[in-house]
């Protein structure tokens, strides 16, 4: 996530058998994908301990977590992790205690989990410049997924979808990538994904008979060209992420005009033009931009 995407708060679980709870995640190498998403690939520090990501458990698709970075200039993220860490964490000064921001998983492996982060043009917000410069021996703690069916993840295919509509940006992009190579084969697809730049078109892999676009011009171009595609017939699923006003407008377009079932299009807004990082978190937690923040 790219930047999931919209807030979550989980309590930490006693024990694996709850959907959330605490991890670390130490950085192992990174890798720049394109020039605006840098992969982040994260280990455990070996012990098997708290520090371990022994039962971190990803649902994968668009599956979110969130994570508490350092402020700029701290090595590691002031973080409570007890059983009172909410109340704790925002007891804290907002400028010593970690930076909270909710990203996607792009991939697990044993031992290993890759987040990818969209790198903003200036001024970089605290995340971005987090890992433009992380390496090994950095790292940050995770309220991550510890039972794969988990409230973080909002792709839910239903049985009996003909075909699937994706459209997100690039803060959506690791999330859109994940989701199609979950998809089955054969399935129809067509995704529009925006990015700022012609190179962010990375390879997207799925057994799915997709038909993706790229845009690069600015956001309205995804909703003006949903509005123009000709869409398969039958049982639609949509996912709909990214800019909160982009994905309200292509949200009410299916619903509205081409009369989708609601239920039948999941939306998440992970930003808000003109609004920073933590207003429109905040928004989020206090139900402030319901509409664009709320899963459908």
């Amino acid at each position: 996530m790219t930047t999931e995407p919209t807030t979550q708060t989980a309590e930490p679980a006693p024990d694996a058998a709850e959907p959330f709870r605490f991890f670390r995640l130490d950085v192992t190498r990174t890798r720049r994908l394109s020039p605006t998403l840098l992969r982040v690939t994260f280990g455990d520090d070996g012990t098997g301990g708290p520090g371990s990501l022994e039962g971190f458990a990803s649902g994968g698709r668009d599956q979110s977590l969130s994570l508490f970075l350092p402020q700029p200039g701290q090595t590691e993220p002031v973080m409570p992790t007890g059983p009172d860490w909410f109340d704790e964490y925002r007891a804290l000064d907002p400028g010593v205690r970690a930076v909270l921001r909710s990203y996607t998983v792009r991939a697990q492996r044993p031992g290993e989990v890759d987040i990818d982060f969209v790198l903003h043009t200036e001024p970089a917000g605290p995340a971005a410049q987090w890992a433009s410069e992380a390496g090994p021996g950095d790292w940050i703690i995770a309220l991550g997924p510890a039972v794969p069916d988990n409230t973080g993840v909002r792709f839910r295919l239903p049985e009996g979808a003909d075909h699937v509509i994706v459209a997100a940006d690039e803060t959506a992009l690791p999330a859109a990538a994940a989701i199609l190579e979950s998809l089955p084969a054969g399935l129809p697809v067509k995704a529009w994904i925006r990015v700022p730049h012609p190179d962010d078109a990375i390879a997207l892999h799925t057994a799915a008979d997709a038909e993706v676009t790229w845009l690069t011009g600015p956001a309205a171009g995804v909703v003006d060209a949903l509005r123009a595609a000709d869409l398969p017939a039958g049982t639609p699923y949509a996912w709909l992420a990214g800019e909160a006003g982009m994905v309200r407008e292509l949200r009410r377009q299916l619903v509205r005009e081409r009369k989708f079932d609601r239920r039948s299009v999941a939306f998440t807004g992970y930003w808000r033009r003109g609004a920073s990082e933590d207003q429109f978190r905040h928004e989020a937690e206090t139900g402030g931009d319901d509409d664009a923040a709320a899963d459908g």
